[in-house]
């Protein structure tokens, strides 16, 4: 109150030749308003044009909450409204168990992509992947609905098939029958890698970090002698900012795990990390590929920026924004999915576009290897046209001498990202991790950070 009374007295002792000033910025301001009601009357004369002219009967309240949504998502790509049941349903999936197929999805100018399948789902079990399209539901086409339109047709009764046609890069399109199940996906999970632990983490929802913290305590218990611990967030497509600050926090003594940070610049918060970390110091490794998203970013950011843990694998998605979920009229209105920050890692840095890059990159095949020299399509978050913009103009690694790669004769069985992992453990460091040949790049010559397609020289002609 004492506030609001200061400033009364201030504006009042400036008197009147403070006046002019404020009526002239009352006037700038007052013009984008009127430009402002003129589009909205302009909405409301294309309602009208369409409820009395559209060839059939429309729906008033589905135009009105798609104008809405077209809004919003031109925007940004994940902005966008949730009408009343999309809303539950995004609380229900927040929750940890809800109904339908297991796959994060976004849109794109009307196409609807698959950020990633989560783990012990049947979109996993069918091996859907990070950058498919789904063009088609039950063969009804899905192009140019909103992603939330789309998710509906995905959803329905546990126990019935579903058939997604999938269009993937380099392949023909082709279809998919899952079985919708009540999803509770796997978040946690653990297995032993030779003197190694490794925690794996699917997703971040309202359950992960006490999950985490048991499955941890199990895993120390059934090998007492273990020596360091991998943490896997690979294609983990994010989630709930609280639980990647808190997973954060099992493994950090102290020190800030992430900020964000809104419009205006000293709208900055900041989340500290609390004395205790549940390993006791136990040497620690991340590893990460274009799969990992958001929260699971926040977390490996900040073990990384921390000298937690040394990162392995490829660069991340590349999400570095906070969405906030604002309920309109308690929900029974829907809700706005808004971005309303960036997040930066403890040293300062936003990823937004860009990813984490990893201490040792390592790709899970040679083909993937390839790929990356190659800058053939890689799914990202600067795959997005209308993406927020990189922080200080920065931009994401272009093709660039490949990554290493399962080496002749390595058995398939065996995952190759995480052998390399649990060896940065042996050895202690990245740095004291002895380097495997990398790949000849075969479609492409690569020099530095930029390619350049090989010379091909025409046959010579007998003369």
């Amino acid at each position: 109150m004492k506030k609001y009374l200061l400033i009364g007295v201030s504006a009042f002792v400036l008197g009147a030749g403070s006046m002019a000033y404020v009526s002239q910025q009352a006037l700038a301001s007052s013009q984008p308003r009127a430009k402002t009601y003129r589009m909205l009357g302009l909405f409301g004369d294309v309602l009208d044009t369409v409820e009395r002219q559209y060839v059939t009967d429309v729906d008033d309240t589905k135009l009105i909450q798609s104008a809405i949504d077209g809004m919003l998502t031109s925007l940004d790509p994940h902005s966008g409204y949730l009408d009343p049941e999309s809303f539950d349903d995004m609380r229900d999936q927040t929750r940890g168990e809800y109904g339908g197929l297991g796959i994060e999805v976004t849109s794109e100018e009307g196409v609807v992509k698959v950020i990633s399948p989560m783990d012990g789902t049947p979109a996993a079990a069918a091996g859907l992947k990070a950058g498919d399209y789904i063009t088609a539901v039950n063969g009804e086409s899905v192009l140019g609905l909103t992603v939330n339109d789309a998710v509906k047709q995905m959803r329905g009764k546990p126990g019935e098939k579903v058939t997604l046609t999938i269009a993937r890069e380099k392949a023909d399109p082709f279809d998919v029958t899952l079985v919708r199940e009540v999803i509770k996906p796997k978040i946690v999970s653990t297995r032993v890698e030779g003197d190694y632990g490794v925690l794996r983490i699917g997703s971040f929802n309202e359950k992960t970090t006490d999950e985490a913290e048991a499955a941890f305590a199990e895993l120390k218990a059934k090998n007492p002698k273990m020596k360091g611990l991998i943490l896997d967030l690979r294609n983990n497509p994010g989630g709930l900012l609280d639980q990647a600050v808190a997973v954060s926090d099992l493994f950090l003594e102290g020190g800030e795990i992430v900020s964000q940070r809104g419009r205006d610049p000293r709208d900055v918060e900041r989340y500290n990390a609390r004395p205790g970390d549940i390993t006791g110091g136990m040497p620690m490794v991340v590893v990460i590929n274009s799969g990992s998203a958001s929260a699971a970013e926040i977390v490996a950011g900040a073990l990384q920026d921390r000298k937690r843990a040394e990162i392995v694998g490829l660069t991340s998605f590349g999400k570095g924004s906070v969405q906030t979920v604002i309920p309109l009229r308690g929900g029974m209105d829907g809700a706005l999915k808004l971005t309303t920050a960036r997040y930066f890692t403890p040293s300062g840095r936003s990823i937004q576009k860009t990813g984490i890059e990893p201490d040792l990159e390592v790709a899970s095949t040679r083909e993937e290897a390839q790929a990356i020299a190659n800058r053939t399509f890689q799914f990202s978050e600067a795959s997005f046209k209308n993406a927020l913009n990189a922080d200080e103009g920065k931009v994401r690694r272009g093709a660039h001498e490949p990554a290493e790669a399962p080496p002749e004769g390595f058995d398939t069985k065996k995952d190759f990202q995480l052998t390399r992992a649990a060896e940065v453990l042996r050895y202690g460091s990245v740095a004291a991790t002895p380097k495997l040949p990398k790949p000849a790049a075969k479609l492409a010559e690569v020099v530095g950070s930029k390619s350049r397609v090989a010379e091909v020289k025409p046959p010579q002609v007998a003369k």
